[in-house]
């Protein structure tokens, strides 16, 4: 590879990293070029998936400003470059290597984080974001009916007690001062 082809993989890859919110290094050793087509298509429009040399990686990734991944970049290497919700490109990367033992995720980074490959299953266990999303806000509603439901009755009591002394007012019953003496 010419120094050009270099200098220019290596700007691509470093848009890669700077442009993701998450990225994972796999190594893909075994699989065929129709299963890395599938791959891709299971990561869908959330992530590329890039197959990568090692010294070129490196170099894009701490130009980059992202450390922390030089001990993924051994041997064959591929870089999932991330965009949108990581927990559903993590899920399609380990659903992907269950079914093709062949590909190994090594390990990541999210929002700046090394994580391990542990971590990044553990991401995969997540729930989508829209899932949790929603369970937050049907939490929230319950408490916030919750909290309604104790303050009810004491102001329904309150505001039919100053209904009651609006209406003696307005019927010239309580609430006239007392004459001077």
């Amino acid at each position: 590879m010419a120094s050009t082809d270099k200098g220019a993989a290596v700007a691509e890859i470093k848009e890669n990293f700077q442009n993701s919110n998450a990225a994972v290094v796999t190594a893909y050793t075994g699989l065929t070029v129709a299963q890395l087509k599938q791959l891709r298509r299971s990561l869908g429009e959330n992530a590329q998936y890039r197959v990568a040399k090692n010294t070129l990686t490196k170099i894009a990734a701490n130009e980059a400003g992202v450390t922390g991944l030089d001990e993924f970049f051994k041997g064959s290497t591929a870089v999932a470059f991330v965009t949108g919700d990581p927990v559903e490109a993590a899920k399609g990367l380990r659903d992907f290597a269950k079914e093709n033992p062949a590909l190994v995720i090594k390990g990541g980074v999210l929002d700046g984080k090394t994580l391990s490959a542990e971590e990044i299953t553990k991401l995969a266990d997540l729930e989508p974001r829209e899932v949790l999303l929603a369970k937050l806000a049907g939490g929230m509603k319950a408490s916030m009916a919750k909290a309604a439901a104790t303050f009810q009755a004491p102001l329904t009591k309150f505001v039919r007690t100053a209904d009651a002394l609006r209406s003696k007012v307005e019927q010239g019953g309580a609430g006239e001062p007392a004459p001077a003496e």
